[in-house]
C-alpha cells in the first residue's frame, strides 16, 4: 500500500476509535474503554514504524517512547487505584526517551532558553495549582512536571536547530506541547474535578501529540 494512503487508513480509525472510546469514558465503561484504548494507541507506533527509513538513535528513542506510553495508557485504563502511579511512571519513562531523542538531533541555542524560561514559569505555575490536592502523590508529580518540562525544552531546541527539516521540526514541537496541555487536562481529572470535559480535551490533544511525534520519524534527518 501507497505510504500516503496508508497514513490516510492508520487515521481514519483512529479517529473511529477515538470517537468509541469517548463513548465508553462518557458512559464510565471500562471494559469497552481498555482494548479501544490498547488499540488506538498501538496505531501511533504503527505509525511511527511505517515512517522508519533508517534504524538511527532518534528513531529508536522515539519508538521506545512511544511503547511506554501505550504502556501508560493501559494501565490508566485500569481502575485499580495503585495503576494510575505506574502509568504514571510508565509515561516518565517515554518523556524520557523522548528526551534523550529530541536532544540527539537537536542544537542548543537560543530557543533553548527560550524553553527553560517558559516551561519552569509554567511548570511551577501547575505545581502550586495542583499541590493541595496531590497527597502522596507530590513527589511523583514534581517528576514527571520535571520530566515532560525537559520534553518541551528539548522540543524547542529542535524547532531552533535550523539544520533539520522545517516540517519535521514543527511536528516534534507541537506534538510536544499538544502532550503537555493533555496531561494538565489529565492531572485535573485526577487530583481537581473529575470531569468527562477533562477527557473530551485531553484524550484529543494527547492522540493528536503522538500522531505528530510519530509522524516526525520520517523528516527528521
Amino acid at each position: 500500500m501507497h505510504g500516503g494512503n496508508q497514513l490516510k487508513l492508520i487515521l481514519s480509525l483512529a479517529l473511529f476509535l477515538l470517537a468509541g472510546l469517548l463513548y465508553f469514558q462518557k458512559n464510565e465503561n471500562r471494559k469497552g474503554m481498555l482494548p479501544i484504548k490498547t488499540l488506538l494507541s498501538l496505531l501511533f507506533i504503527i505509525t511511527g514504524l511505517s515512517q522508519v527509513h533508517l534504524w538511527d538513535p532518534f528513531t529508536v528513542f522515539i519508538i521506545c517512547g512511544l511503547i511506554f506510553c501505550l504502556g501508560g495508557d493501559v494501565f490508566l485504563a485500569l481502575p485499580q487505584e495503585r495503576m494510575f502511579l505506574f502509568g504514571l511512571i510508565s509515561f516518565l519513562l517515554g518523556h524520557v526517551c523522548y528526551v534523550m531523542g529530541f536532544f540527539w538531533v537537536a542544537q542548543v541555542g537560543g530557543l533553548t532558553i527560550v524553553g527553560i524560561v517558559t516551561s519552569f514559569v509554567i511548570g511551577l505555575i501547575i505545581y502550586r495549582w495542583l499541590f493541595p490536592h496531590l497527597g502522596n502523590m507530590r513527589k511523583p508529580v514534581i517528576a514527571y512536571i520535571v520530566v515532560i518540562s525537559l520534553m518541551v525544552i528539548a522540543a524547542w531546541s529542535i524547532l531552533g536547530t535550523a539544520t533539520l527539516p522545517a516540517a519535521g521540526r514543527w511536528l516534534v514541537f507541537l506534538g510536544a506541547v499538544s502532550f503537555y496541555i493533555s496531561d494538565i487536562f489529565v492531572a485535573r481529572d485526577r487530583f481537581l474535578k473529575n470531569a468527562f470535559v477533562n477527557r473530551l480535551w485531553g484524550l484529543h490533544l494527547y492522540y493528536l501529540g503522538q500522531f505528530l511525534i510519530a509522524y516526525s520519524i520520517g523528516l527528521i534527518r
